[in-house]
């Protein structure tokens, strides 16, 4: 099995970017791009190589004392226009530079390069991060082998501007349901419309002041947001039901069960219903080998205020953070683009810290 991952691309982070992005992997199309990672890494002498699914599990077994994990998926968003990628400049273009394969590629390179990390590592290369959880190539694999998952110490090389971006927000979804009395829209008083009885949520919404939580020195800020609404019959009728619904991202200090009871209590007297949720992850930026990773980078860390598979780490008791070239605020845009110098930087500074 051939790959257009060849060795003099493999040697060149930039170059790798730029060849994993030319390979089109939106979300449940993964097998080519699976196929060229699997081709590019099998037969090297320093690591054993599996298949999950189109996730590619590539370990060193040089015995060392600590293993860590080094992972990025290999998924995108939808294209929108923006592929092939471009060069202009600094700046290269193209669907899933941001998010993530600038720092899939630096994990891709340290695997290809590296024969002896002073760690042994564990790269994963994995499906589905984009959908829903049940095709995530990290929790497949959790499903079936988890002891792949084992490790002292995990990055995620997900969007993060070249800083250390700690831990993670929990995420919780929830649907609010008022109910009503159906009628003609011109005998309305005889009906009691549930569209105007969300009035009182929206106002509990657009009233709450998140809170700011300082964790190993990063601030966490919540929030919680209407991200939807959903009600009425026609145009002739007064609606007997409305649903709103809300989103709440939550400091890693509080657990799903405390934040489902915060919403409960907030939310008091309205039916609430959770659809969806996800524990954050607590930085641990005191363990040595954090301590260390963050020291090679030379930058004070901060608060990942968003959602990452550092929480699937982070619940096993394993210690994550999130690191990577991309800058976050361009992930899933039609416009998506990384700066090369980030992708150079972040390749030097993994090498400085894993060699």
């Amino acid at each position: 099995m051939s790959s257009p991952l060849t060795p003099q691309v493999l040697a060149d982070p930039v170059a790798l970017t730029r060849a994993l992005v030319d390979i089109e992997s939106v979300s449940l199309n993964e097998r080519e791009i699976a196929d060229a990672i699997e081709a590019a890494l099998t037969g090297l002498a320093h690591l054993t190589v599996e298949r999950i699914g189109h996730t590619i599990i590539a370990r060193t077994n040089l015995g060392r004392e600590q293993r860590v994990v080094l992972a990025g998926h290999i998924d995108t968003v939808p294209i929108a226009d923006n592929l092939p990628s471009r060069v202009e400049g600094d700046i290269m273009w193209g669907c899933g530079t941001s998010d993530m394969k600038s720092g899939t590629a630096l994990a891709l390179h340290l695997a290809a390069t590296v024969a002896e990390p002073r760690f042994d590592v564990t790269y994963f290369f994995y499906e589905g991060e984009e959908i829903d959880s049940k095709f995530n190539g990290l929790f497949l694999v959790s499903e079936v082998r988890p002891e792949l998952l084992a490790a002292d110490f995990a990055i995620l090389l997900e969007p993060t501007y070249g800083i250390v971006e700690a831990g993670c927000q929990g995420t919780m979804r929830g649907m609010i349901t008022i109910t009503g009395t159906r009628a003609h829209a011109a005998r309305s008083w005889l009906g009691v419309n549930a569209i105007h009885g969300a009035g009182p949520v929206l106002t509990r919404l657009a009233e709450y002041v998140g809170r700011t939580v300082e964790i190993d020195g990063c601030l966490y800020r919540e929030g919680l947001n209407a991200v939807g609404i959903h009600g009425g019959v026609a145009g002739n009728v007064i609606p007997d039901r409305c649903e709103v619904e809300i989103n709440y991202r939550f400091a890693p200090d509080r657990s799903v069960a405390e934040a489902e009871a915060h919403l409960r209590e907030l939310f008091d007297g309205f039916e609430l219903r959770i659809v969806d949720a996800a524990p954050g992850a607590l930085p641990g930026l005191t363990l040595p080998p954090a301590a260390e990773f963050i020291a090679a980078t030379g930058a004070v860390p901060a608060a990942k205020l968003g959602w990452t598979d550092v929480s699937r780490f982070s619940a096993m008791g394993i210690p994550a953070l999130n690191f990577g070239p991309g800058d976050p605020k361009l992930a899933h845009k039609p416009e998506e683009h990384v700066e090369i110098s980030k992708i150079v930087l972040g390749a030097e500074t993994l090498h400085k810290w894993i060699a």
